[in-house]
């Protein structure tokens, strides 16, 4: 069983980056458009809890980057200077769990939170397009798969929360497979909770913070 834990603290600054678009996510979509539930067949919970023990990291700035490991916030107003996360995953018998725990987000809002293929960058769509345990053979660089068949949570990982009145939040996810050694390797935070309907389904608006994590 492999277990991995990271806890993330934003760094201060005065600088505030305006947020920009995930490769998976249209920023012009209409975010009026219906969000299903995910189906029953993933284990998936939201709730405010406490932080979870785990190694601590400092969220900065893309351009006050130091290091090799990155956990850079894109839009302050979201994710606060202060905030933090962490992240637990769990392989075992042929299927994994990902927790995610967030205190001192902004309050009273959601967040699609999601498992991407590339390590965080400058920019907000260096981590790449979503991890998908069966890859969608349309997609393409420019245009990531939106196929209900492929961006779904029972192919790929999402951990929408909606925080409580202090911005603490907390999801769970069960799936039926482990990541392939080396091709899931950051968690992004997005704008919105994860839309599922076709040609959109997977996007959940712009990439606010974007943390490294080695699956």
């Amino acid at each position: 069983m492999h277990t991995r834990h990271v806890t993330l603290i934003v760094g201060v600054s005065l600088t505030v980056l305006a947020a920009a678009g995930c490769g998976n996510d249209d920023s012009s979509t209409d975010v009026s458009a219906t969000v299903q539930t995910p189906p029953d067949s993933v284990e998936t919970t939201t709730t405010g809890m406490p932080i979870l023990p785990g190694s601590e990291g400092a969220f900065q700035l893309p351009s006050d980057s130091a290091g090799d490991d990155n956990a850079f916030t894109y839009d302050e107003a979201a994710v606060p200077v202060g905030s933090s996360v962490n992240i637990e995953s769990e392989e075992e018998g042929g299927r994994t769990t990902v927790t995610f725990n967030a205190t001192g987000l902004a309050p009273n809002r959601d967040f699609g939170v999601h498992a991407h293929t590339r390590l965080c960058g400058p920019q907000p769509s260096d981590s790449g397009p979503h991890y998908q345990n069966d890859v969608d053979p349309a997609a393409t660089p420019d245009a990531p798969s939106s196929d209900p068949a492929y961006a779904n949570p029972q192919n790929e990982i999402w951990l929408d929360v909606t925080t409580d009145a202090n911005g603490n939040a907390q999801a769970s996810t069960t799936v039926d497979w482990e990541f392939r050694d080396g091709e899931a390797n950051s968690v992004v935070l997005h704008a919105q909770h994860t839309m599922t309907g076709a040609g959109q389904a997977g996007m959940a608006g712009d990439r606010l913070a974007c943390i490294d994590e080695d699956f």
